[in-house]
């Protein structure tokens, strides 16, 4: 369980398409010793709104608009891996926001099984009301209405069927599924959120998708969870808005 060391190549190929790369870009960067990695691939972008920094298993990338990548060149992997790098490198541009996430994947995980019956419910309405019991921050990370796949668990103990937790994924490049998971702030740390992310991925999985989780450095809730189900850390994302 958890993710075989070949599944990385479809995880390199959803991220080169989705940063703009031919589909083999990170297959043919050469190796550097100096850099103790792989040579960094670039694509300057003027018309960019942002500046996107990748590292996945030992690979990197860099998206922005030319005079970011230009002054990218000075720094390495890891100091463009910080936050505060970007934010200084874009000051005069505006920079602002987004921050660096964690990207951790699985290709196959240990079902989860509930402690007895449960409902689930396959409807976004659901869900929508479940983002309407959690606070802002916790409804934006999980990005349940931007998912086009969603699995609330329901509380039918009351007859009223309210909405606990949401496991939900989006395919991503037609090659990911990039998950979500919320569960109302009362209710955790009681194995729910474990239960309907366990429901969604397996979901994916039996669609013939590889998983990805994306959550800031500073959710260790999250984290903690991912890791718990069996995602294994494949890299980071670092970006930052422009005016």
């Amino acid at each position: 369980m958890g993710f075989a060391e070949g599944s990385a190549d479809i995880v390199l190929l959803a991220w080169a398409r989705h940063l703009g790369f031919d589909d083999a870009a990170f297959a043919h960067v050469r190796f550097s010793p100096e850099a103790s990695g792989s040579e960094r691939l670039v694509r300057e972008d003027d018309g960019s709104d942002s500046i996107t920094f990748v590292r996945l298993f030992g690979h990197s990338a860099l998206l922005g608009p030319a005079w970011a990548t230009e002054a990218a060149a000075k720094y390495s992997d890891e100091e463009l891996s910080e936050h505060a790098t970007l934010l200084r490198l874009s000051r005069e541009h505006g920079g602002h926001g987004l921050g660096t996430s964690a990207l951790l994947f699985a290709d196959d995980l240990p079902l989860a099984h509930p402690r007895g019956e449960v409902t689930v419910s396959h409807g976004h309405p659901e869900a929508i009301e479940l983002e309407g019991m959690c606070p802002p921050d916790d409804a934006n990370e999980a990005r349940l209405n931007s998912m086009t796949h969603c699995f609330t668990v329901m509380d039918d103990s009351g007859g009223n069927g309210s909405p606990v937790a949401c496991g939900a994924y989006a395919e991503w490049e037609g090659i990911l599924a990039d998950m979500g998971v919320l569960v109302r702030p009362e209710l955790r740390r009681q194995g729910l959120g474990t239960l309907a992310a366990s429901i969604a991925a397996h979901e994916a999985l039996a669609s013939g998708l590889t998983l990805q989780w994306c959550t800031p450095l500073d959710n260790r809730g999250a984290l903690g969870l991912a890791r718990s189900l069996g995602f294994a850390d494949g890299g980071t994302v670092t970006s930052v808005l422009l005016r």
